[in-house]
């Protein structure tokens, strides 16, 4: 069975619909330059508590002299849904956050690339648009309104997806850059909502099954307790030195909490490589060692939030 919303998501079942179909025709989708990507999903229905009123300000989509896009002014926080097919699913979900340091969404290569192959590989992978706590008079925060919003589309996820013969699925959360802030601080969570008013999705836990981090800035706040998810790392050697050593002293410590934990880093990479379909070198087969890891791993445990 299709990782398909619940009938407790009934009202986005036709976008996440549409969604499929183009990502499963891409002749069809790429004829309309206007529809070339699933639509998004609001994760937040009825406006962001407390800031209901920024909700219909508009996205600002910025093309880069590569080609690639970023996002500011998030202020309605989304999904973008990339479903397997049917038979391809491996029953497993991953929210993905894209980097840009907090002041942009870097949406291509840290994105909606990387979630199309995942896809692609049997996943269900959704990007995340968050809010932006370094943007130009941004009144968010990183740990408060940010890392909510990433428990918030765990939540949404859990809510509205099942695996074969209705069994829960391996919901876990992927972050490049900031977006690695932001998982490694919610898989430090309870995943309990202080906001369980809202709706029914805040009674789901927001704390990922399992995490995967590339390159995340602040390894210092890093501080694993054994209950912490499992986690997938991957870094350059020739990125700074919060992350190419830093990431090794936070594998150690997630070594000390008995959390599982894989490190690669890889010789010839810097900071920001994402994923590209032309990337060259051993630092393009991430992704294939991220697989390993995850049938390695993550099927064979139980979800454990």
């Amino acid at each position: 069975m299709l990782p398909f919303p619940s009938t407790r998501c009934s009202q986005h079942f036709l976008t996440l619909l549409a969604g499929i179909w183009l990502v499963g025709c891409p002749s069809l989708a790429n004829s309309q330059d206007q529809v070339t990507e699933p639509n998004p999903i609001p994760i937040w229905q009825a406006g962001v508590p407390r800031f209901e009123s920024l909700a219909s300000k508009e996205e600002i989509i910025e093309v880069t002299k590569s080609g690639e896009r970023n996002v500011t002014n998030v202020h309605a926080p989304s999904l973008v849904p990339y479903l397997p097919e049917p038979e391809k699913f491996i029953g497993v979900a991953v929210v993905v956050a894209p980097g840009g340091g907090h002041s942009k969404l870097c949406i291509d290569h840290e994105g909606h690339n990387i979630c199309k192959w995942l896809s692609s590989h049997g996943v269900s992978a959704y990007m995340l648009k968050y809010r932006l706590c370094r943007e130009k008079d941004s009144s968010y925060t990183l740990e408060e309104h940010a890392v909510a919003d990433l428990e918030r589309a765990i939540r949404w996820v859990r809510t509205n997806s099942k695996g074969k013969q209705d069994a829960p699925i391996q919901v876990g959360a992927m972050g490049f850059s900031a977006g690695g802030e932001l998982v490694f601080l919610a898989a430090q969570r309870d995943g309990k909502s202080t906001n369980t008013t809202y709706d029914a999705i805040e009674k789901e836990s927001g704390r990922p099954d399992f995490q995967c981090l590339i390159y995340p800035g602040k390894s210092h706040l890093i501080s694993p307790s054994p209950t912490t998810p499992p986690v997938f790392i991957a870094c350059g050697m020739h990125d700074r030195k919060d992350i190419s050593e830093g990431m090794a002293e936070a594998y150690l410590r997630y070594k000390q909490a008995g959390v599982p934990a894989e490190l690669h880093i890889y010789s010839g990479a810097g900071h920001g490589f994402g994923y590209r379909t032309n990337m060259k070198g051993p630092v393009s087969t991430w992704p294939e060692r991220l697989m390993e890891w995850i049938h390695d791993q993550v099927l064979k445990s139980k979800p454990r939030t």
